[in-house]
């Protein structure tokens, strides 16, 4: 069982910067794909970043972003914190949404319902 945490949310002007948090319990962290999503209103959930666990050598910590968040976010996990992160640059006002990590066994995913747990989520808004 796995329990995520997020936090870092709030509101930001457009063209600002926010870190998200996600803390995990348990002690198998290392072996979850971790991954980031997003809910605004009136719109599906939607893929924002996936990083993959951190054993197998070639699959180590590799990474996938959807094309509207490239370059500008990155995902990075710190195993020994239990913790992932999304750092986001240069926020737009379509960035706004309710943002949730979500952690799966294996290999890392960007369809969410592959995701077998999920935190309470946190709100960011980017006023224009």
């Amino acid at each position: 069982q796995v329990q995520l945490v997020e936090s870092g949310g709030g509101w930001v002007q457009a063209g600002g910067s926010m870190r998200l948090s996600c803390a995990a319990s348990g002690r198998t962290f290392s072996s979850y794909a971790m991954g980031w999503f997003r809910h605004a209103p009136g719109k599906e959930r939607d893929f924002v970043a996936a990083i993959s666990w951190s054993g197998a050598s070639r699959d180590y910590a590799s990474t996938d972003y959807a094309d509207s968040v490239k370059v500008r976010f990155t995902i990075s996990r710190d195993n020994a914190k239990n913790t992932v992160y999304l750092q986001m640059n240069s926020l737009k006002p379509e960035d706004t949404a309710v943002y949730y990590c979500a952690a799966k066994w294996g290999r890392r995913t960007v369809v969410a319902d592959h995701y077998d747990y999920w935190g309470q989520g946190t709100q960011v808004h980017v006023s224009s």
